[in-house]
């Protein structure tokens, strides 16, 4: 019988055609593995070329039997329009930051506490180079490479599927027999140093400006809208976690990553194992030194425990693994001038300074600000205009002053005097003051509120963030041009535009034609016709109304966090929503917070997580008759919907639920992080709100109050047979 390989394309049947399909996908993996991973390629250009042409032929031929690991799909497919929602089915956590040797034996003495373990049982940890790249998730079902995705903000991200396709390190189809039914791989695409440099390199001989570095490069080839694009980006991947999986291929992170590799995924080899903590900071010190010599961009260290039955035991918080920490290297140091500094006034009215410098690389980054936090930092550091002063990235990200050398101040230098008077309104600007402590607060605040036009407007950018009602299209220029142009000053007014359109036209229009009017004086260069301007405007307004009436519709999480109420954070606004569940009780219980001792506010104070500073926070904003009129205008154009939290199958979802005395099966932390995994609220006082009391050894006033209210009362073994937890 003839081979299927030996008969030429045009002879092929359909039973043919399909297993030829398979036949090349395999061997052109195979190479690709070769050539792009291990840079030892094992036939020539032209033989290659000759396998890829082929399957190209056959699917020409045979459309319909184009396999989902198709070495065609590398090659980038349709231009998008968009990227489409995908919601992580476990969410992509960020991971806290450790930046001593001090905060890493911290956070070991943290898991044995929580654990209960004793000083001298064995807990091991891996040890891996942190990447410096983009975090991505890629979705197998039957080993096949169906989806992928960015992390976004950690529960939903973008689908940039038909991008990640187009990888080399990625393989569309897992190897061997004893995969799972289904499994996100979580990982990081990078570009290596050598990569960067020609991908640099071939931007200037194009007239294309140049990356600024590796992750900025691959950040920006890996949301292109046509993927072909991604497809000539010399992108790479590194697998290193999973999010679903239908079965654990091992019970330890190394044996999982070990398994990961058997399967075909790219996999860092220098993840280590760690017995105790000094292995864990010698595996530092290695990484730090070897940082240079790596290829890629590494800014830390990732400790994780090994015992996947432990990190199941520690959990997470809100946003962040128990059982992982990220290890930082220290920030790169640079000199340069201090400049000037400039007082900013942010959204909740805090004076803050600003650093302009005398720009300077710092981390591969060129850097032209940096933070100088507050007054007191200002006071502490001396730091005066004009000054030499040693600039870092904190973490390599935020730049800010390190300290000033003082042997190259001139004679002439004064001391900065901090302003108490909001350079943008005139109001005051005053340091608050602790009623317990007496303490003021660090920071400057003007006194204007609504009235001050820099609130106003930093208001109306964070009130459309992302991760607040995310209209898109209504960026920081936006906001600022129709504040300009009296079209929005409050969040109402943004659901009223589409009542204003010739209004906004001509605001969007002439800020056009000041931009080239702008180019013309600077360049001396005429301005082209505006008449495909104004076109290209017009469809831009018509895509921001239409983004606009999309958000008419918003989660309660969002909604909170949205009115920008200070401590009011991400975290802090899904902890409110997931306690009042609707618009309607929340803004009653906040209305009843009118003081510290109302009973509302000590149900606030109940919640597990909510301290005396966020009640405060929240007392303030809702006792200003001029954020009233503001929700109830806004109420008028949206909906708020319901908080529903994630199903959850247990006898205690929706309960409150409080712990008191000595916990002997497991601590404290890890019976309230059980409770809440299974729906419950766990309150840190007794109310008559409360359902259950889980009353440990030497239980005191709590457990007296429960029995005085008539809340029921269970023991430690009768809770852990409630939520089926008996050894």
């Amino acid at each position: 019988m003839t081979r299927a390989e030996s008969i030429p394309v045009a002879e092929l049947g359909e039973v043919q055609a399909k297993a030829e399909l398979a036949r090349l996908a395999q061997e052109i993996a195979l190479h690709d593995a070769h050539y792009h991973q291990r840079d030892a390629p094992v036939i020539s250009d032209s033989e290659y070329d000759a396998l890829r042409q082929r399957n190209t032929a056959i699917e020409a031929r045979f459309p319909h039997l184009q396999r989902a690991d198709s070495p065609s799909l590398r090659v980038g497919g349709a231009v998008l329009d968009g990227f489409e929602k995908s919601t992580h089915a476990r969410p992509m956590l960020s991971l806290n930051n450790a930046f001593s040797d001090g905060d890493v034996a911290d956070f070991c003495i943290s898991i044995r506490k929580f654990l209960g373990l004793d000083p001298d049982e064995p807990l091991h940890f891996s040890a891996e180079p942190k990447i410096d790249g983009v975090s991505a998730t890629l979705r197998y079902e039957d080993g096949i490479f169906v989806s992928g995705a960015t992390r976004g903000d950690g529960f939903t991200g973008e689908n940039i599927s038909e991008n990640l396709r187009t990888l080399h390190d990625i393989p569309l189809a897992l190897k061997g027999g004893d995969l799972p039914r289904v499994i996100d791989v979580r990982g990081e695409v990078y570009i290596s140093h050598n990569e960067f440099a020609e991908l640099n390199q071939r931007q200037e001989a194009q007239g294309k400006p140049v990356f600024m570095n590796p992750r900025n490069a691959a950040a920006g080839s890996l949301r292109q809208l046509d993927p072909a694009i991604t497809a000539q980006r010399p992108l790479r991947f590194f697998a290193y976690a999973w999010g679903e999986i239908s079965v654990l291929p091992a019970d330890t992170q190394m044996g999982v990553i070990n398994k990961f590799k058997d399967w075909g995924l790219p996999t860092n080899p220098a993840i280590q194992r760690c017995k105790d903590l000094d292995e864990m900071l010698a595996a530092y010190k290695q990484f730090e030194q070897e940082r240079a010599t790596l290829g890629y961009d590494i800014d830390g260290v990732v400790y994780k425990i090994d015992r996947l039955d432990l990190q199941e035991r520690l959990g997470f918080r809100t946003n962040s693994p128990r059982w992982a920490i990220a290890h930082k290297f220290p920030a790169e140091l640079a000199q340069t001038v201090l400049e000037a500094i400039e007082i900013q006034v942010g959204r909740t009215g805090a004076l803050t300074p600003v650093a302009k410098l005398r720009p300077v690389t710092v981390g591969g980054v060129v850097v032209s600000n940096a933070t100088l936090h507050n007054e007191d930092e200002i006071k502490r550091k001396d730091a005066r205009i004009g000054d030499t002063v040693l600039v870092r990235r904190a973490g390599d990200v935020i730049p800010q002053i390190v300290e000033v050398v003082l042997d190259k101040r001139t004679a002439d230098s004064v001391p900065f005097v901090f302003p108490v008077i909001c350079p943008v309104c005139g109001s005051h600007a005053v340091r608050e003051e602790d009623g317990k402590t007496g303490k003021q607060d660090v920071v400057r605040r003007c006194t204007g509120g609504l009235v001050c036009p820099a609130q106003a407007v930093e208001r109306l950018r964070h009130f459309v963030s992302r991760d607040a009602f995310d209209i898109e299209g209504l960026g920081e220029q936006n906001v600022q041009l129709l504040f300009d142009a009296n079209l929005i000053k409050n969040p109402a007014d943004i659901f009223r535009l589409n009542r204003k359109i010739e209004d906004v036209k001509k605001a969007f229009l002439k800020k056009r034609e000041d931009d080239a009017l702008e180019r013309e004086e600077r360049t001396g260069k005429k301005r082209k016709k505006i008449l495909d301007e104004s076109k290209r405007t017009f469809k831009e307004i018509e895509n921001l109304i239409s983004s606009i009436e999309a958000r008419r519709e918003i989660d309660l999480e969002r909604f909170i966090y949205a009115l920008g109420i200070r401590h009011v954070g991400q975290n802090n606004a899904r902890l409110l929503a997931k306690n009042y569940h609707s618009f309607a009780n929340f803004h009653a219980g906040m209305k009843g917070a009118y003081t510290r001792d109302s009973e509302s506010s000590q149900d606030l104070l109940a919640i597990d997580g909510v301290g005396a500073a966020l009640v405060e926070a929240l007392i303030e904003f809702f006792s200003e008759p001029q954020n009233d009129k503001v929700i109830t205008a806004l109420l008028d154009e949206v909906t708020v919907r319901d908080f529903v939290a994630p199903a959850a199958a247990s006898p205690v979802a929706g309960m409150t639920i409080v712990f008191t005395g000595a916990m002997e099966k497991m601590s404290r932390d890890e019976a309230k992080a059980r409770a809440q995994s299974l729906g419950a609220k766990v309150a840190g006082s007794v109310s008559a709100k409360t359902d259950i009391v889980i009353a440990g050894a030497d239980a005191g006033s709590k457990l007296k109050k429960a029995r005085d209210l008539g809340i029921k009362i269970l023991g430690e073994d009768e809770w852990l047979a409630v939520i089926d937890q008996r050894d």
